[in-house]
């Protein structure tokens, strides 16, 4: 395994009303230089604490983790000047300007005057922040906010970008205009890692994706591998009450099926590998027994349906509460 970040056999556990709780249980993987890599999870999963560790704000209890070629438990204060860190609370002075912020953080980091003002005007034009950097951060709105954030994390040049769920509480389009910034910081070679409960987020953004539940690792690959690999096509049924034992006798009998999982309110969901040759034979099979179905549905697969699939929950029920 080899990587700009290497984790091997990461654990951390806490105490909670008298009790240990093992957040993160044996976490190992590499993340190759110059990808954007997603942590995908609901919360409480490990993903934060994962990422803490990583960030050395969080003693690593077992395993080991280096960071740009760096011990993270043997040589924390290499590993932050390599690094940058945005937490989903961020780190802006709100009574400060975009670009005092900034040039104080590129000034805190060692930075020489004239080489730290350049920078920032690089900043301010790559994040399209330059129309408001003159104003007090408080007015900001969600979005300018946390391009600033990111700013920040990168002001000093660092190998690897650390994002905690980056996009909460945007709105979609700010979230989609984030995106399009964080592939741009890939583009110029940056490493990001970023946590996210954000199943379209992970998708649409991300090169690479592991999946984590309960502390566990439960997948790793490209979106595209992982919904191709491990899911296959997606049928969802949706059957009369008193017929679900006669539906799964059906589905029993047919060969094409590899997996089935429940669905969200009383659905019946079925894993095939083509779903255009599945649907019609589904159909006839359950009309010859005469089993009505109140609707039926193909759909290409989600990382839902990959995160169902491996941990026997849907990650958006995990997140309901």
């Amino acid at each position: 395994m080899s990587g700009v970040i290497e984790a091997v056999g990461l654990r951390k556990s806490f105490g909670s009303r008298g009790k240990t709780v093992e957040a993160v249980r044996g976490v190992s993987f590499a993340v190759p230089e110059g990808e954007i890599f997603g942590f995908l999870g609901p919360n409480g999963a490990g993903k934060t604490t994962t990422l803490r560790m990583l960030t050395t704000l969080l003693p690593i209890d077992d395993g080991s983790a280096t960071v740009a070629g760096v011990d993270v438990a043997s040589a924390p204060a290499r590993v932050r000047e390599r690094i940058g860190y945005v937490s989903q609370l961020g780190g802006a002075d709100n009574y400060a300007t975009g670009r005092e912020n900034l040039v104080l953080q590129g000034r805190l980091y060692g930075g020489e005057a004239a080489a730290v003002a350049a920078r920032v005007e690089e900043l301010l034009g790559l994040l399209d922040l330059a129309g408001f950097a003159e104003r007090q951060v408080k007015t900001y709105s969600g979005g300018q906010k946390r391009r600033l954030d990111i700013a920040l994390g990168i002001v000093h040049e660092p190998q690897v970008l650390f994002l905690d769920e980056p996009t909460t509480g945007l709105d979609p389009q700010n979230r989609a205009n984030l995106w399009q910034h964080v592939r741009r910081l890939r583009d110029r070679g940056v490493t990001v890692f970023l946590t996210t409960h954000y199943l379209e987020e992970a998708d649409a953004l991300c090169d690479r994706v592991m999946i984590i539940d309960g502390g566990e690792i439960v997948a790793e690959g490209s979106p595209r591998e992982l919904k191709r690999d491990i899911v296959g096509d997606s049928v969802v049924l949706r059957v009369a009450d008193g017929d679900g034992e006669r539906v799964a006798a059906v589905i029993a009998k047919a060969d094409f099926v590899r997996s089935t999982a429940p669905a969200e309110d009383g659905e019946l969901r079925c894993y095939v590998d083509d779903g255009v040759a599945a649907l019609p034979e589904l159909l006839r099979r359950f009309d010859a027994e005469k089993i009505a179905l109140r609707s039926i549905s193909l759909s290409e697969p989600t990382l839902d349906d990959v995160f169902l699939a491996k941990t026997g929950h849907s990650l958006r029920d995990a997140e309901a509460p």
